[in-house]
């Protein structure tokens, strides 16, 4: 009787012992909370390492070839890895890159529920002490390297604020801060083209501006703003220059420091500097002749270097015939030397000026200068064509 009153009191508490454990891993009290991790891999130099990744493994018995991990979280391009998963445990985590460990670190412990904080400094001395000697001199080399690019990365950020902060100044009317600025910058590299170029930029608003100070205080052509405009012309002859000895020269550079430097010339009296300046703009950029001829002619007009205003206009329309505002420019350049016929009285044009004015009104009947165009015509008694409509006299 006894041994049958155990033997049901043995079967039910073992029934009991199966309900009570099937209960509790229902509720989740038979397996631990997984851990998780986050954390950080440096390489040798201290950087951030932006490929590989962070595997777990308890398989420290097997060869590195052999063994199974359990877990891989990937690093990010910022040197970051993050996971869950992890059941509770004591692991060696491992560094890999293109499946090579490069670091691991032991006795890694994953308590359940945590969020694990694992950081590999390969900077360390512990580290850098088990390299070979050949490794040592690689990473020598490479942070000096390293070094030096970090340096000239700075340079170029500075020169870049400069250049920035410079032609925000220029833009301004802030023209003697912008020098400022791009004497420095030109100074720690005087190579970059586009240095010079600014400097340019604000040496001419510079000079500009005190040619309309001196004109409307009625005062004769200064010297010293002349040479202003020289100092402008010198610092865009030194961005051609930089730019055309670089590894990559940047024609599109070159042909707006002519350009510019043609401005510059003409100001300052120089007209065959400014002419030549012009032509290797047009040279430099083939596509956009014909808006540097303009350019050139407009410079020229409103130094009063009428003649070579009309030889550049000529250039322009050959360049782009449609380019209308350069058929004005002719015009404008030609009609001073009209001359009065002394037997009937009339004004007579010199050749090409009414073929100027008319192709303008071709290209633009309603044009900001036609009215001013269909007068001109009218007063000179020129042929009224069906295009356009002739305006009054003026």
């Amino acid at each position: 009787m006894m041994n049958r009153i155990g033997r049901r009191w043995s079967v039910g508490l073992g029934a009991c012992l199966t309900l009570l454990l099937a209960f509790t891993a229902q509720n989740g009290w038979a397996q631990p909370a997984p851990a998780s991790v986050h954390g950080h891999v440096n390489n040798p130099i201290g950087a951030a390492l932006t490929k590989g990744q962070v595997k777990l493994t308890q398989d420290r018995s097997a060869d590195e070839k052999n063994r199974k991990y359990t877990n891989t979280f990937e690093i990010d391009a910022s040197g970051n890895f993050k996971g869950t998963g992890i059941n509770p445990g004591s692991y060696l985590a491992v560094v890999f890159v293109d499946d090579k460990s490069i670091d691991y670190a032991d006795n890694v412990n994953f308590a359940a529920g945590e969020d694990h904080v694992l950081n590999f400094d390969m900077s360390r001395k512990e580290y850098i002490d088990k390299m070979t000697p050949e490794e040592k001199k690689q990473l020598e080399e490479f942070k000096k390297k390293n070094s030096e690019v970090v340096q000239a990365n700075a340079k170029i950020a500075n020169l870049n604020t400069l250049l920035t902060q410079a032609r925000a100044d220029t833009k301004a009317g802030n023209f003697d801060a912008a020098i400022t600025a791009m004497q420095q910058a030109t100074s720690q590299k005087p190579d970059e083209g586009i240095l010079w170029v600014a400097l340019g930029d604000a040496q001419l608003g510079s000079a500009d501006a005190a040619a309309k100070a001196d004109k409307a205080a009625g005062k004769p052509v200064d010297p010293a703003v002349q040479a202003k405009y020289a100092e402008a012309a010198a610092s865009y002859k030194k961005g051609v220059d930089a730019s055309a000895a670089s590894k990559k020269p940047n024609v599109e550079t070159e042909a707006a420091a002519y350009n510019q430097m043609g401005q510059a010339l003409a100001k300052s009296g120089d007209g065959k500097g400014a002419s030549d300046a012009y032509e290797q703009a047009a040279k430099a950029q083939p596509a956009n002749a014909g808006m540097y001829y303009y350019n050139e002619a407009a410079t020229l007009y409103n130094a009063g270097k009428l003649d070579e205003a009309a030889a550049a206009a000529d250039k322009a329309v050959a360049a782009d015939p449609k380019r209308a505002d350069a058929y004005y420019i002719k015009g404008q350049s030609l009609i001073p030397k009209a001359t009065v016929d002394p037997k009937t009285q009339k004004i007579v044009a010199p050749p090409g000026c009414i073929e100027a004015y008319q192709q303008y009104l071709e290209l633009v009947p309603e044009g900001p200068r036609s009215e001013e165009v269909k007068g001109i015509l009218s007063g000179v008694g020129a042929e009224v064509k069906s295009s356009y409509k002739a305006g009054k006299k003026k």
